[in-house]
């Protein structure tokens, strides 16, 4: 296992976390790719997205099957300014590459939002330090691990269009609080 997947792997464990890191045979850079390998839903995949808050780190984790509102995510966190993180950022940030961004793990705690989308799956897969290594969790322990925040949507950050009904597929109830359109 790749040294970055066993100090992830040693983080989760001192988090209480029981689900253990799995190696894949082949590199998991997207969700899409995770999935197939797992053979999940690409919603299940928790993509760990690190962006730049006016010069801060943040790190958003949201289901893969979708995409993060940078404007939304700038009202949520009071920041002027949100945009995705080049890899030299990530790289210092999380201590992690690209395509393998672990939850936790990295070198200082990270601001940390959690798509509520994540909540509708039983089981969750997100990436373990490493583009080859992956581990089983859920919404909730996202949270609990990370010391995340789900969005919650206030009048300047509801999104423009009605929330829509629950749907059946929705079991969370995120509906239009994600931070994707």
């Amino acid at each position: 296992m790749h040294s970055s997947a066993r100090h992830v792997a040693d983080a989760l464990r001192e988090r209480g976390v029981t689900g253990q890191v799995r190696e894949l045979p082949d590199p998991a850079p997207t969700a899409a790719t995770a999935a197939a390998q797992l053979g999940c839903e690409v919603g299940a995949i928790a993509n760990s997205l690190v962006f730049s808050a006016d010069g801060a780190p943040l790190l958003v984790l949201t289901s893969g099957a979708h995409r993060v509102d940078t404007a939304k995510v700038a009202l949520l966190v009071g920041a002027g300014r949100v945009k995705r993180a080049d890899p030299e950022f990530v790289r210092e940030a999380t201590g992690q590459v690209i395509g393998g961004v672990a939850p936790v793990g990295h070198p200082r705690p990270l601001r940390t939002l959690v798509d509520q989308w994540l909540g509708g799956y039983d089981v969750v897969w997100a990436a373990a330090g490493h583009p080859h290594t992956v581990f089983p969790t859920s919404f909730a322990e996202l949270v609990r691990i990370t010391g995340g925040t789900p969005p919650t949507w206030g009048p300047a950050t509801r999104p423009a269009r009605p929330r829509p009904a629950r749907r059946r597929d929705d079991p969370a109830g995120a509906g239009g609080a994600r931070l994707m359109p």
